[in-house]
């Protein structure tokens, strides 16, 4: 057996190895792509184009408005916007400014939002008029200097601006009251910028792009510090894994937020580095809307979880659309199922290539190649320049055919966790292993497959949901005495949040809990069921045994 006998099953003219000198940063990437590819097509959304040469001035008065607000390289800017052309803009003005991206989610509450803006030091936030309310809420409890607001159709052409911002906000009334009044505009910033000098920030692989918070293997969310040079070396990975996609002819959707990891290297970065187009999709919820979407555009490969899949090929129309130019479909962040890959080439008959990776592996580490003709219901072969193996529980490697814990090492590997040495070495060994907390095993021919989670982490949509951090919540209701989190099986988002409760108060019900919950937590962390218990099992310790409540409930 070799050493990396993944290397035997790679698909002809995937190199073993990447060229780590081959960009300075994602500020060389992204000007050489602006430069190579001015005229073309760079991003698509809400039935409006922006080509490259847009996207570099915009992206560049952006960033010399940050200049003249004294932000300096190195300090942190959280970005909480959905998927509208403003995120680009903002992402690659601040990262030209030499600044740090903080991405944060628009669906955050207040407490969690306030935890992240003030772990990270985040000097300005870019916010969506949609959620400023939040952001309102703990304005004074933050350390946030500089805050630039948008609406929905700002960067649209006059007067279709207009119309989508009136739309949302006195049709649909989706942006509720706020109080900001040191707010600024994000189109006025770009306008101002436009007549300000712009000092350009000599960025380097070793400076820190991402502050990408993930609870990791423990529920308080931690930021894992994202190089240029682990970006990079992710974008070059997939792409040289990606074989067959012609530089500024691809279309890839863009549905899963450029927020997540996930979309922000496969998508944004990787396709920007192509000279592709990203049809950006704000709201995928809206299914009936999406599939409209895509009718407008030849798309050639579309990202997602399982769940965006499924619920695709289960709306109306979906399978009318022209897939003839569609080359590349591929998911990640939770398991894809084997009814879901096998129905999606059915209709389309192109098969989902399933590739894993996590928020500390920037974020891809495994990934099927792309020829696979049929589900096999592995992760795929770990990608160039990068090892994959299986511990034990004391760190040592197991022969292969065995089961342990996932590992994981290359140059996509984070830098470690934001201000948490002790968190750092917890998860990353001295020799530069990465453990995962997932149990795998290898195949012969170098394919790894998930066989279970060493953590109790819940997958929802393709979303991390840390037991802990929900159960911290729930217990500081006043009629809560006990509380454990567990993943149940669903039928729409692969898994549920479900709290099993033991009272305080004979008199809390499950509408008190859920509405208690909805006030602190993101949707996707808000349990869907809870179930009262008279006592939860524990060991003798006293621990409670989530793995007991996991087996009764199946």
């Amino acid at each position: 057996m070799t050493e990396r006998p993944w290397l035997n099953s790679y698909a002809p003219g995937v190199p073993a190895e990447i060229d780590l000198n081959e960009y300075r940063s994602i500020v060389d990437v992204f000007e050489q792509s602006c430069e190579k590819f001015h005229e073309e097509e760079a991003f698509i959304c809400l039935g409006q184009t922006m080509s490259y040469g847009e996207l570099g001035r915009l992206s560049r008065n952006f960033a010399a408005t940050l200049q003249k607000r004294g932000l300096k390289p190195g300090d942190r800017i959280a970005i909480m916007l959905p998927n509208l052309l403003q995120y680009p803009v903002a992402l690659f003005g601040a990262l030209r400014a030499g600044l740090t991206v903080v991405n944060t989610n628009p669906m955050y509450t207040g407490r969690e939002l306030k935890h992240q803006l003030i772990d990270s030091g985040a000097r300005a936030i870019v916010v969506i008029e949609n959620v400023a309310h939040t952001l309102a809420e703990i304005r004074s409890e933050v350390p946030i200097e500089h805050i630039f607001l948008t609406g929905v159709g700002d960067l649209l052409a006059f007067p279709r601006s207009w119309l989508v911002n009136f739309v949302v906000r006195y049709v649909k009334r989706k942006v509720p009251p706020f109080d900001l009044p040191d707010a600024e505009s994000f189109r006025a910033a770009l306008d101002r910028g436009s007549r300000l000098p712009f000092e350009p920030v000599p960025v380097g692989l070793d400076d820190l792009a991402f502050l990408q918070y993930t609870g990791g293997t423990t529920g308080v969310a931690k930021g894992a510090m994202l190089t240029h040079r682990n970006m990079v070396a992710n974008m070059l990975q997939a792409r040289a894994w990606l074989e067959g996609l012609d530089p500024g002819r691809e279309l890839i959707v863009t549905a899963l937020p450029l927020y997540h990891i996930f979309a922000l290297t496969a998508n944004c970065l990787v396709f920007m580095s192509l000279g592709g187009r990203n049809l950006l999709i704000p709201d995928p919820r809206d299914m009936t809307g999406f599939v409209s979407e895509l009718s407008r555009y030849p798309f050639t490969g579309i990202t997602g979880v399982n769940t965006l899949f499924n619920g695709l090929l289960h709306t109306p129309g979906f399978s009318d659309l022209d897939f003839s130019n569609l080359k590349m479909a591929m998911a990640g962040g939770t398991a894809l199922q084997r009814a879901v890959a096998e129905k999606w080439k059915e209709v389309t008959g192109q098969n989902i290539v399933e590739a894993y990776g996590l928020t500390e592996t920037s974020p891809a580490a495994c990934i099927n190649p792309l020829g696979t003709e049929e589900f096999n219901g592995s992760i795929g072969l770990p990608i160039p320049s990068t090892e994959c193996t299986v511990l034990d529980d004391e760190g040592n490697r197991l022969p292969q055919g065995e089961t342990g814990e996932l590992a994981v090492r290359g140059p996509q590997v984070m830098k470690g966790y934001w201000q948490r040495p002790e968190a750092t070495a917890e998860v990353i060994m001295p020799d530069g292993w990465l453990r995962t907390g997932d149990i795998a095993e290898m195949t012969p021919e170098g394919y790894f497959r998930i066989v279970d989670r060493k953590k109790d982490m819940v997958l929802v949509s393709g979303f991390n949901v840390y037991p802990n951090e929900i159960e911290d919540v729930i217990a500081q209701h006043p009629k809560v005495l006990e509380v454990a989190i567990i993943g149940v099986p669903d039928e729409k988002s692969g898994e549920a949040v479900k709290a099993c409760v033991v009272k305080r108060d004979p008199s809390l019900t499950a509408e008190e809990l859920k509405a208690y919950c909805a006030e602190n937590l993101t949707g996707y962390k808000r349990p869907r069921h809870i179930e009262f218990f008279d006592e939860l099992p524990k060991s003798n310790v006293g621990k409670i045994l989530r793995k007991d409540l996991r087996e009764a409930a199946t």
